[in-house]
């Protein structure tokens, strides 16, 4: 057990700011930082969850097919999480919508599954998938908040900047997803490159 494979995927490895995986819901949707924390909290259940049992059976599947099989056993995870999720937050369920079935195919998720989880063992596979899904949900929960913030004046719903604040509409917009990448992404740029200095 390394306790490395827990901390990597927040800073080093972070999925989003230095991977650039997973950006279909990472754009789409993180208009709220609502919305960041509750996608990025269903990634991560998948995540850990998929981890742990494709670590569980990596010696029992074929390598001929082992995509089709993590595939199988990802969707039944996603399946899990999306019934709670509309059992117990229908909200958030309908706001982040097709975006929840979609996790199967978050890149993210398979590219934890194929490198890591099929190769390592139980304990550090779930480690893995956590710090991975802390740092997902982490990065989403920044963008959703940036873009809330000059989208709406707001941070979970909190108005901050007062009724005067005249709203950036196009931060919460598609255009504005991009915006806010690109900047958080050079500003984590900046960060790393002063650090290794």
């Amino acid at each position: 057990m390394k306790i490395s494979n827990l901390t990597k995927g927040i800073l080093k490895e972070n999925p989003i700011f230095v991977q650039l995986l997973g950006m279909c819901p990472t754009l789409a949707v993180t208009t709220s930082a609502m919305n960041g924390v509750g996608m990025g909290l269903a990634t991560t259940a998948v995540l850990v969850s998929s981890n742990i049992a494709i670590s569980m059976l990596r010696k029992f599947i074929p390598s001929q097919v082992r995509i089709p099989a993590f595939i199988v056993i990802i969707a039944s995870f996603v399946t899990v999480v999306g019934m709670m999720m509309e059992a117990f937050v229908p909200a958030l369920f309908q706001s982040l919508g097709l975006f929840i079935p979609l996790i199967v195919v978050n890149c993210v998720i398979l590219a934890r599954a194929e490198a890591f989880a099929s190769k390592n063992g139980v304990v550090d596979s779930a480690l893995d998938g956590i710090g991975m899904g802390v740092g997902f949900t982490l990065a989403l929960m920044v963008l959703g908040a940036v873009r809330e913030l000059i989208g709406n004046g707001s941070i979970f719903g909190f108005g901050l900047l007062g009724a005067s604040y005249k709203p950036a509409l196009i931060m919460i917009l598609p255009p504005g997803g991009f915006l806010a990448l690109g900047l958080l992404l050079a500003l984590y740029n900046n960060f790393q490159i002063k650090k290794a200095r």
